[in-house]
């Protein structure tokens, strides 16, 4: 498998069972790293979300946690090929052990593309069953491991399907861990809203900062100038 090139650096994703998609590539470049100093991304899988976070902020040291050992190989790697390695590490552990090793340091920024279905036929892949299904990573675990993590002031940003996403807000509360900015993500003018990037932090605000993301336009599928902007220092084509 050739590896999927960024116009900074390039991923190897054959050792993952989820590859890149459009979800990471958003969460990357949506989430807010202005004055972050020390960025988590958990489940980072190939790397590719954390390695955006570094080519965004070059003062932010940033770290990966990733349970599967053959994407955790394969993240390290593609960490160490970015220009910007010495500010990147991967860690090789389930999220709920990392989150509750004593000497564990809180983060300015955390960032998440998890599991999302909590039902439904599972499929013959393990791998990819462990990946979107919440098995191995209830939603409740996440924002526990989020809560131990994040500094006072700090971020979690991570992407959703619609549904699970409100599901996700409302579960929030109870770790009080409030929903400050959403993204409405629509992949084209007129089509329902598909995803919600969230912003989540310690501190409730008074109201949610809340607007849309339209991906394309048009007859001909054209990227919408929004969408350009935001994805532009990545990919290749834009």
């Amino acid at each position: 498998m050739q590896p999927f090139r960024f116009k900074q650096f390039a991923i190897h994703q054959d050792r993952c069972a989820m590859k890149i998609g459009t979800d990471g590539v958003l969460l990357g470049a949506w989430a807010d790293v202005e004055g972050a100093q020390h960025a988590l991304d958990i489940g980072t899988g190939s790397g590719v979300i954390a390695i955006m976070l570094g080519q965004r902020a070059p003062q932010m040291l940033v770290h990966g946690v990733e349970i599967d050992v053959m994407a955790y190989e394969q993240a390290a790697d593609n960490m160490r090929a970015a220009p910007w390695a010495s500010r990147m590490q991967v860690f090789h552990a389930a999220i709920q052990d990392y989150a509750a090793a004593p000497s564990v340091e809180n983060y300015d920024l955390i960032v998440s593309n998890p599991p999302f279905f909590t039902g439904g036929v599972f499929s013959y892949s393990q791998a990819r069953n462990s990946v979107r299904h919440t098995v191995k990573l209830p939603h409740s675990d996440l924002l526990g491991a989020v809560r131990n993590l994040l500094s006072d002031q700090g971020r979690f940003c991570l992407v959703l399907p619609y549904i699970e996403g409100l599901r996700f807000q409302e579960l929030a509360t109870s770790y009080h861990m409030y929903c400050t900015r959403v993204t409405e993500v629509h992949s084209k003018t007129g089509k329902p809203i598909e995803r919600l990037l969230m912003q989540f932090e310690k501190n409730q605000q008074k109201g949610t900062q809340i607007d849309k993301l339209v991906i394309l336009i048009g007859d001909n599928n054209e990227w919408t100038e929004e969408y350009r902007r935001l994805t532009g220092e990545f990919y290749l084509n834009i």
